[in-house]
């Protein structure tokens, strides 16, 4: 995806697709998936970049290991 709301729409037509076909785990899945993009672009307005899943992680748990930034 090139931005954040391509990847938005693509799972919000995903979503509509698996609920048809229904697939609930899959249905689960990218409503989970859905929520993080969702949050992120609500905490960066400004950044339009698709985020991958470690900036989507560390978005929801900035305290975790995997996300802290340590100055030398």
């Amino acid at each position: 995806m090139k931005s954040i709301d391509e990847h938005i729409q693509k799972d919000q037509t995903e979503i509509l697709s698996a609920k048809a076909e229904g697939n609930n785990p899959k249905v689960r899945h990218l409503e989970e998936e859905l929520h993080s993009l969702e949050e992120y672009k609500e905490h960066h307005p400004k950044d339009k970049h698709d985020p991958n899943a470690l900036e989507l992680f560390c978005d929801a748990n900035p305290d975790e290991p995997e996300c802290l930034v340590y100055d030398d």
